[in-house]
Parts: structure tokens; sequence; C-alpha cells
């Protein structure tokens, strides 16, 4: 298991996320931290995680700015 900081790439660390993923051997779990914003990134990197076929394990507010998501990558994702 792995942490990657996302929060330099803004509202854009969703491309980054799903390549690190892909990374990754399967069954693997990764966390992610990204800035917070408005809220929106929330659910669009849900979204994101569950269209690539990779489990959402955790979602968690980090502290007032930041969030982190904890992702297992799927067999045959």
């Amino acid at each position: 298991m792995q942490r990657y900081d996302l929060r330099h790439l803004g509202d854009n660390f969703y491309d980054r996320m799903l390549e690190i993923i892909e990374t990754t051997k399967e069954g693997e779990v990764s966390i992610f931290m990204f800035e917070i914003g408005d809220f929106s990134p929330i659910q669009k990197s849900a979204d994101v995680i569950k269209e690539a076929g990779h489990e959402l394990m955790n979602s968690l507010k980090f502290n007032e700015a930041d969030w982190t998501l904890v992702v297992k990558k799927k067999t045959g994702a």
C-alpha cells in the first residue's frame, strides 16, 4: 500500500490517479490525497474509480482542505 499526494494537481488529478492505479498490481490498495475545493471532486473521483472498474474502499476528510481516497485495483480491470 502506498500513499500518493495529488494536491499539487488541483482539480486535474483524475488522470494521474488512474495512471497510478493502472501501474499497481491486481488487488493492491493505494491511498490518494487531493484538495477538496468545492466538494465536487469527491463525487467525480468516486465515479471515475467505479467507471474504471476499481473499488473505492474509503473516502475521508483528512483535514479542512484535503480529502483521502482508499482504492483497490480490481482483478481484470
